[in-house]
């Protein structure tokens, strides 16, 4: 008999104990119910907290260990000193699982501590490697495209400006050019398989964290898990208009299932000068004076004014902390940088403060996860230095910088380069924000439904102040002796919206099928407004009054800007797998944007793929060297919409300002655009063929691309007639260019020891860049010339690219020698040596005596890793290459030349160059070899084995960066001299200076 004294009423009670016979039996249930009230506690004081630990195989605590009540189904995981607590009763049996390791089970029994030690699984899950494909990822076994996947075990080591320095040389067929060299404010080249358009986007399309045209500038070296390139157009094509020059997708770090984990990374970076333009010093330009070579005065100063702007202090540092963790539920992972970089030039640097949080949530037993990330980025940049390199070089070394009285002295004919950096300021305050979001919701077996949204805005101000006393001020005939401000801003705005379903399933155990579609929504606005105005009478305030001085015409500029475009599009991917080892894939996207005219707002952008796995095959089995084998087909048809907002409609815009009949000034307006209805995308059409490899136990692998793509409808800017059109140019879609390369990357286990191992990568490619067309019916077009070769004279454009001919050729005169009084000859169309004045340089002429002289195309590229680990020690080396392609040294045109010049020389000017007594003149005896090959990076490391628990690992390495370079070139460093786009080939005379870093890092978990 139970009793439940809660439901007994007051005047139930007050019965039992008043009646005899109901006090009698109350008695009795009484004692009863006593009795099962001692039995029942008993049982309860059975389930009692057990507590325990867990290690691995080397005895070593193991945290976030899922341990687990398998009779109550509650769970607990271990901390970080693998220890855990977790009520039990002597019947229930405790579960220990984790990844990679055997399950353990042991009865509670009568211990109340228990101690666990997991063995490695004895059948070793095989890591599904899996590559960002757009819209979702995909096995490395199953990908069809061209795809190239770069891990943290791959990238550089450390000291990274923009992400892109992470895969700088890690993938064949990707060129990343920095002109700026180690500018921190510069930014880097892009390009992948070559050229494909001629004024339209040359850069490929970011894609981070699901968001298209993700922004950089929010991603730190220390957040990134991955960066994935897609390289041919079968897998670009799920991106459409935006993927004609390749995508490459940037996945940041998230958090993981475990307790929380916290990581600290840091780096400091010194810069030293590695590469000086051989420029007389003040004490050879006194020589030369002396001994009569060079006739001209000696001011009697000694000046190093390049010295001057070097910042021999400079020192940059890097921090990054990071905490992550994760239930059975959700993951999370924050982080914070903070970084200041400073360059080698004097008032030129940045400081940054970022944050990056990221969070995922399952709900619904996992059939509900949502993931949110949130980023941004604060920028404070000095843009004030950072140039003038020329100016300063070719100075008279004799020269100052000062007066005798110790003010700044200014000359007539150049800037004193060194006095802007304390008479002027400009700065840069800028913020950019990204917030992304995505919701999965498994629908029904094999469906999910996905919602993703992403809003990125990048604001900018820039402002800057010229003294009173500045050599600007002092010279601005509009306003002398007036202080000068300016101030601009800038805002743009990316919205994205993209639902998306996705269905898997698997027919009669062969048939693997993957089914995407979506819709993809995006926009963009971009306004600006920038002011100036002159004629301060004190500096006080700078450039935060503008309107202290009268709005003057000649003296105040106003300038406002906005536009925006929207782009839509319908796409769908299949994937399709037989028996594992035949694989297809087949995309169509069809997209629509705001830029294309009214008669050509949609274009279809399809692709096909296909894949053998012939490793998998019966009577590849005795290939027992073979590990895996995989042949890749796909053709694929991308666009290129990043021209100008509104190229195709009649835009209205300032004319000039004149005096109307009342005698008062106006401003005048009209149309300044002709319309183009017909203006579409850029199209390319490209074929690729691939093979991935892995042999002899997976020591050696690799993959090997062929392509050839072509790009129709080139946008470029035509003559047109009048009437009927409005203008006499217009913008339309006439010319095609082609590029075809082989493209190799090999990976390969050289010696694997118990104490230690030896491990290569190498990267190979090739590439042939064509311009075959730039006419049709009705606009013709055979030739463009780029790479204007700028300084004194008129030396007009380097490069001239014929129809039917390749990117990047130099045409010029052929060098034949010097008059005996030092004058130039060349050799004409007939081999005949002439004067200058006897040369026909017109490029379309039938007697032209210009001749095509080399190419600035880089025609192979190649880099080479070397890791070597021993014991606890690793020691990584790599080396990469540009070869066989030419530079047109432009400080030698113009600076080796001793008859033009009146300012400091090259050495060259009193040996080589000595005997030229004529002007400034381009042939190829400026052009040379620029081919070279870096010691790029060098780092030794050693990763401790730490003893305290709290701490998971312990790495400190120092890193050398651009060591050393072998080269024939006399110019300036060849790897920043621009040799991506149209506009490559020529040696700037005021390029940064090359320099060479040291990094000292430190990485940290706890």
């Amino acid at each position: 008999m139970k009793i439940n004294f809660s439901k007994i009423s007051a005047l139930s009670l007050l019965f039992l104990f008043n009646h005899p016979d109901a006090a009698n039996a109350a008695g009795f249930a009484a004692r009863n119910a006593a009795r099962h009230f001692v039995l029942t506690e008993t049982k309860q004081k059975e389930v009692a907290p057990i507590t325990g630990t867990v290690l691995d195989e080397k005895n070593l605590p193991m945290p976030g260990v899922t341990v687990k009540n398998v009779t109550t189904g509650k769970a607990v995981q271990t901390d970080v000193n693998g220890k855990f607590t977790l009520e039990a009763g002597p019947e229930d049996s405790i579960s220990i699982s984790f990844l990679g390791y055997q399950t353990a089970t042991q009865k509670v029994g009568t211990q109340t501590a228990l101690n666990f030690k997991l063995v490695p699984a004895q059948t070793e899950l095989k890591e599904v490697k899996v590559v960002g494909v757009g819209y979702g990822t995909q096995a490395v076994r199953e990908v069809t495209s061209a795809v190239a996947h770069v891990g943290p075990e791959d990238f550089r080591q450390s000291g990274a400006r923009t992400p892109l320095d992470l895969i700088q040389g890690k993938v064949a067929g990707l060129n990343l050019t920095r002109t700026g060299g180690s500018n921190p404010n510069s930014g880097i080249s892009v390009q992948l398989r070559g050229a494909v358009t001629v004024t339209g986007s040359a850069s490929p399309l970011f894609v981070i964290d699901g968001i298209p045209g993700g922004n950089p500038d929010l991603l730190k070296q220390d957040d990134i898990e991955s960066i994935d390139i897609l390289k041919d157009g079968s897998g670009a094509a799920i991106y459409g208009t935006t993927a004609n020059a390749g995508v490459i997708i940037i996945t940041t770090k998230r958090g993981k299932k475990g307790v929380t984990q916290v990581d600290y990374s840091a780096y400091y970076r010194k810069e030293y000068l590695q590469r000086r333009l051989d420029f007389l010093t003040p004490a050879e330009y006194k020589a030369k004076i002396a001994s009569g070579q060079l006739n001209r005065p000696d001011a009697g100063g000694a000046t190093d004014f390049v010295d001057m702007l070097i910042n021999h202090g400079n020192f940059s540092q890097n921090h990054n902390l990071a905490f992550s963790g994760g239930g059975e539920n959700s993951s999370y992972r924050a982080s914070l940088n903070y970084n200041n970089f400073e360059g080698i030039a004097k008032e030129n640097g940045r400081k940054e403060y970022a944050l990056r949080l990221s969070m995922n949530q399952s709900a619904l037993e996992g059939r509900v996860r949502a993931q949110v990330d949130l980023a941004t980025n604060f920028n404070n940049a000095n843009l004030l230095g950072g140039g003038g390199w020329e100016n300063e070089q070719t100075r008279d070394p004799t020269l100052s910088n000062f007066n005798a009285d110790g003010s700044y002295r200014f000359y007539p004919t150049s800037t004193n380069e060194y006095a802007r950096l304390f008479q002027e300021t400009n700065r840069r305050r800028q913020q950019t924000t990204s917030a992304n979001g995505k919701v999965d919701i498994d629908i029904v077996k094999g469906l999910t439904g996905t919602v993703f949204g992403s809003v990125v805005r990048d604001s900018r101000v820039d402002g800057g102040y010229r003294k009173k006393a500045s050599e600007f001020s002092t010279e601005n005939s509009s306003s002398v002796g007036g202080g000068y401000g300016f101030k601009s801003d800038f805002l743009q705005q990316d919205f994205a919206f993209e639902p998306q379903l996705q269905y898997k399933t698997t027919i009669a155990e062969k048939h693997s099928i993957t089914a995407l579609a979506a819709y993809s929504y995006r926009y963009q606005v971009a306004e600006s407004a920038s002011l100036a105005n002159a004629g301060f009478i004190n500096d006080s305030f700078e450039e935060n009054n503008l309107g202290a001085v009268p709005v003057n015409i000649k003296t105040t500029s106003i300038s406002s800007n906005k536009t925006d475009n929207t782009l839509i599009a319908l796409l769908t991917r299949v994937n399709y797998a037989y028996n594992g080892k035949y694989l297809a894939q087949f995309i169509i996207r069809r997209e629509g944007s705001s830029r294309f005219g009214d008669n050509n707002k949609f274009g279809y952008f399809p692709s096909v793929s296909a894949g053998w796995i012939i490793s998998d095959e019966d009577f590849a089995k005795k290939w027992t060297f073979v590990n895996n084998l995989k042949l890749r087909a796909g053709y694929g048809i991308t666009g290129n919409s990043g021209f100008e907002n509104y190229a195709s409609k009649v835009t209205m815009n300032t004319g000039g300002i004149y005096l109307f009949p009342d005698n008062e000034y106006r401003q005048t307006y009209g149309p300044d655009r002709n319309p183009n209805p017909n203006l579409k995308w850029e199209v390319k059409h490209e074929l690729n063929f691939g093979v991935d490899f892995s042999l002899w136990n997976n020591r050696l692998r690799g993959t090997l691309d062929v392509f050839d793509r072509t790009t129709k409808d080139l946008l470029d800017t035509y003559t047109s007639p009048q009437p009927p059109f409005i203008q006499d140019r217009i913008y339309t879609n006439v010319g095609q260019m082609s590029s075809k390369g082989i493209e190799l990357g090999l990976g390969f286990q050289a010696m694997k020891r118990a104490d230690f191992s030896w491990d290569m990568d190498a990267t190979f490619s090739t590439l042939k860049n064509t311009l075959d067309s730039y006419s049709n019916d009705f606009y013709k077009v055979t030739y463009k010339t780029f790479a204007p070769i700028g300084g004194a004279g008129d030396l007009r454009d380097a490069v001239v690219t014929y129809e039917g001919r390749e990117i990047g050729e130099f045409w010029g005169k052929r060098f034949a020698g010097f008059t005996p009084d030092g004058k130039w000859l060349f050799y004409n169309h007939r081999g005949e040596k002439v004067s200058n004045a006897e040369i026909d340089v017109n490029p379309n002429s039938a007697t032209k005596d210009i001749v095509k002289l080399g190419n600035a195309i880089p025609r192979y590229y190649a880099s080479w890793t070397n890791t070597f680990n021993y014991k606890q020690w690793s020691l990584r080396t790599f080396l990469r290459g540009k070869f066989d392609y030419s530079i047109l040294n432009t400080n030698a045109l113009s600076y080796g030349n001793a008859y033009t010049w009146t300012g400091n020389l090259l050495q060259r000017a009193f040996d080589k160059d000595a005997q030229i007594k004529d002007t400034y003149m381009y042939s190829d005896y400026y052009l040379e070899s620029g081919s070279f090959v870096k010691l790029d990076e060098l780092t030794i490391a050693y990763n401790f084995k730490p003893k305290v628990k709290a701490i998971r690992n312990l790495r400190l390495y120092l890193t050398g960066q651009n060591l050393a370079t072998i080269t024939g070139y006399s110019g300036t460093d060849p790897d920043f001299v621009q040799d991506t786009g149209m506009n490559a080939g020529v040696d700037g005379r005021s390029a940064y200076p090359s320099t060479r870093s040291f990094i000292f890092g430190v990485n940290v978990g706890f």
